[in-house]
């Protein structure tokens, strides 16, 4: 098992109710899931290949529940990233080299029927946590917008989140809303859904406490 470590930010949107059935392990809001997913890695290695700077998008679609399999998923990666850094990252994130169960992209490895050629593309992510915002831009491909849930009343915005101390994602979650759109092998559309912002610290065997 080659030695990794990747720590940085997240956005995710996915077709769900605010909160997201699937972080307490009930079924998703709708009956399926689909979710794009834009990974910002700070800081990284694997092996002696440095992956701080780079960008990751994903397009993953569930017919049922993530846990009932026949998923299929779909990788864009930044163009900055050589060839070799490439290959590392889609490893990292295909679950390889890693202990069974304990990254996220370990466990959704497990449920994808299908698995898209990736594609290299120029990748614009800003994302800021606490202010629960992202913008997201693979021109031709890929626009996400996330922002904070809003009190439907007066507009305030409302700020929650969710404590995992055992995931194998992020320890704490800021809950947003999320609007998506994506096209290529897996066509999106998301609405004022399910958003997702949290700092990310992982390697070979999940989550890196402080």
């Amino acid at each position: 098992m080659i030695d990794w470590e990747l720590k940085g930010v997240e956005f995710i949107n996915c077709n769900c109710d605010y909160g997201c059935p699937c972080q307490f392990n009930a079924l998703p809001t709708h009956g399926d899931c689909q979710a794009i997913g834009a990974y910002r890695f700070d800081e990284g290695h694997f092996g002696n290949i440095d992956l701080g700077g780079l960008n990751v998008i994903g397009m993953f679609t569930w017919p049922k529940a993530i846990h009932e399999g026949n998923g299929r998923a779909f990788l864009i990666v930044d163009e900055r990233a050589t060839e070799e850094q490439r290959s590392a990252l889609l490893s990292i994130l295909s679950g390889e080299h890693t202990e069974p169960g304990k990254t996220i992209w370990n466990v959704f490895a497990a449920t994808f029927a299908e698995v898209l050629p990736p594609e290299v593309k120029p990748i614009h992510i800003d994302i800021d946590v606490d202010a629960r915002t992202g913008t997201v831009r693979v021109d031709g491909m890929v626009e996400m917008h996330g922002e904070p849930i809003r009190n439907p009343v007066t507009g305030a915005e409302l700020r929650a989140r969710i404590d995992l101390p055992n995931g194998f994602e992020y320890s704490l979650a800021e809950m947003g809303s999320g609007s998506s759109r994506s096209q290529g092998p897996i066509p999106l559309a998301l609405e004022n859904s399910y958003g997702q912002f949290a700092r990310l610290h992982l390697n070979n065997s999940g989550i890196v406490h402080a």
